[in-house]
């Protein structure tokens, strides 16, 4: 079975969030950062940590695990921030995605990608590109223009605004 879209073989970073492992197409990643403190912007959504500066840029921060229904994580040494771009309606968002850990690139074929499970009408999975299957395992492909929803991603873009106001605040000060 085939997953619409993935006709080559295509690489993928995989990360952990608790015990499952995730994977984003590679060309939606922008870089790995180990974790680093944030500025909290008040009246965000609770999955919303708060913002870095990326070279000058305010990036929102989400924590995947929270935007999942997964409990909160503590911070560890491999704790680290994936960065990616988002896709939606022609606009491109830079947003910061918590992980648990980084485990590896992986490339896998198209055969080796079913499409998201049909979970019924209670479960969205339409943030999910398929799963990968890697040995006895499943990689649960993420689909990062599906992840969030527009009104979601409005509130991450203020929220960046918000940051950046913030941030030219502490530098003032």
């Amino acid at each position: 079975m085939s997953v619409p879209g993935i006709t080559v073989s295509t690489q993928f970073l995989t990360f952990h969030l608790d015990k499952e492992v995730y994977a984003i197409e590679i060309s939606k990643i922008k870089e790995v950062l180990e974790w680093t403190s944030l500025t909290k912007i008040p009246r965000t959504p609770d999955f919303m940590c708060g913002v870095i500066n990326l070279r000058g840029s305010v990036v929102p921060v989400v924590d995947l695990r929270l935007k999942f229904g997964m409990a909160k994580s503590e911070r560890t040494v491999n704790t680290c921030i994936i960065i990616i771009d988002v896709v939606q309606e022609d606009v491109t968002t830079v947003i910061g995605a918590m992980a648990d850990s980084v485990k590896e690139v992986m490339e896998l074929d198209p055969d080796h990608i079913d499409p998201a499970p049909k979970i019924g009408t209670g479960m969205r999975t339409d943030f999910m590109r398929g799963m990968g299957k890697q040995g006895d395992h499943f990689v649960i492909l993420l689909d990062t223009d599906k992840i969030f929803s527009s009104s979601e991603l409005s509130l991450l873009q203020n929220a960046g605004a918000q940051g950046k106001g913030a941030m030219a605040g502490e530098k003032a000060a």
